[in-house]
């Protein structure tokens, strides 16, 4: 079995065997090592586990885990918990090891969500329907509208499900509340999608009022702003500070050294498989994103060897993906703040103090380096993949050879 895999005392494991959960825990025991956690980790977790087995045991729960269990369980063990260093700590690995354990009851029909949380669910899951059959939205789209929308209909709370008695006033309200903690992006985000959920409901009847009029229009203009991009020696500068003798050292350097070298979306750089690596013709491939084209690029020396350490020590998973997280579970890198978080990390380390620090600080430095060695516009919109040229004009602003020969002479100076 399982259990005396990681554990050596047998009255330990009839202990775990016994309780509402104890059906389970030889499998999440194999779940926690087929995902690669460490004997120390499966133990660690496992012993976590225990103690809300306990803690239902004792509140006489069903062998199905429900959401309001594990929510009473937060509450409640705080009170007894015995941990070296802080709370906040502690519970920080009770958490991650409890999520694990939803994570494997979950798909096994063995997890019930809270009711409360999954009230205004049918509504959500007939605009997702609507967002791909009637308006053809591509699956990013949906995950962002979806979040958004979900987002505005907990605020409602009770309200969520009584369509008829929104208004203007609430939907205004929400929207500045959420535009004042958010930057620009993702208030053009949210503003898209209320505005796109509002005309929904009125077309499928749930509220007899446009209150799509009621979202703000937080005006922008186009080309306003300034690429705040590296410099090439702040971005070296980046790329050394990287400790390439640790795993996560030689991942992190083979995205960086992408995004420095090839002026790619951080997304691309994420969704890099492996058959999009043509070794035998020195060639890589980074797919389109946000209506942009596929480029394929030359594989340099400098990059193809940077990726081939990373290769070696990548953890040995079955996924096309290249790039994987280097703690269990062995995952590939789901959110772009896994890869802006780790920019961010080495910006920092190396001194630089910059405003913006996502990844997207390689692609500007990429384009305002070449514009600068004095390639033309059309050849860097080909590289960065835009689709249009219009997009690549903002960094005409930067191109500061160019804009020195359209400078006029400052009125009542020297002539």
């Amino acid at each position: 079995m399982a259990l005396e895999q990681v554990f050596d005392c047998p009255r330990t494991i009839g202990r775990f065997r016994g309780g509402p959960l104890g059906g389970v825990m030889d499998g999440f025991c194999v779940d926690l090592m087929d995902h690669g956690f460490s004997r120390h980790t499966v133990r660690k977790h496992v012993g976590i586990v225990a103690h809300l087995n306990v803690y239902l045991n004792a509140q006489k729960a069903d062998s199905a885990l429900q959401a309001a269990d594990v929510a009473a369980f937060y509450e409640d063990y705080p009170k007894v918990a015995r941990h070296r260093g802080s709370l906040a700590a502690h519970m920080a690995e009770v958490r991650h090891a409890i999520n694990r354990l939803i994570a494997y009851l979950g798909p096994r029909g063995l997890y019930e969500e809270s009711r409360a949380a999954a009230t205004f669910e049918p509504l959500l899951l007939e605009y997702v329907k609507w967002l791909r059959v009637d308006r053809g939205c591509t699956a990013g789209t949906i995950e962002l509208r979806t979040r958004s929308i979900q987002s505005f209909l907990e605020d409602l709370g009770s309200l969520a499900t009584q369509c008829d008695s929104w208004t203007a006033e609430r939907v205004t309200t929400f929207f500045l509340r959420y535009a004042q903690a958010v930057g620009p992006s993702a208030r053009r985000q949210m503003q898209a999608a209320l505005r796109t959920f509002l005309r929904f409901c009125r077309q499928r009847g749930h509220i007899n009022h446009c209150l799509d009029l009621a979202v703000p229009s937080l005006r922008s203009y186009r080309l306003s702003s300034v690429p705040r991009g590296l410099s090439d020696a702040q971005a070296l500068a980046v790329l050394e500070c990287i400790d390439q003798k640790t795993a996560i050292g030689c991942r992190d350097y083979a995205m960086l050294l992408l995004l420095y070298t090839y002026g790619v979306r951080g997304g691309q750089v994420r969704e890099l498989r492996m058959e999009d690596l043509d070794w035998a013709c020195d060639r890589i491939r980074f797919r389109a994103l946000k209506h942009g084209k596929e480029t394929v690029l030359p594989l340099t020396k400098k990059v193809g060897l940077g990726l081939y350490q990373y290769l070696e020590q990548r953890p040995p998973r079955s996924y096309r993906r290249l790039f994987l997280s280097t703690r269990a579970p062995f995952v590939p890198l789901a959110r772009s703040s896994c890869l802006s978080n780790r920019v961010a990390t080495y910006v920092d380390r190396a001194g630089i103090k910059h405003g913006p620090r996502g990844s997207h600080v390689f692609r500007h430095g990429f384009a305002t380096r070449k514009l600068a060695e004095g390639h033309t516009l059309k050849a860097i919109a080909d590289v960065l993949g835009h689709r249009h040229l219009d997009t690549t004009f903002i960094y005409t602003k930067v191109d500061f050879t160019q804009l020195e020969q359209a400078a006029l002479p400052w009125p009542g100076g020297e002539q």
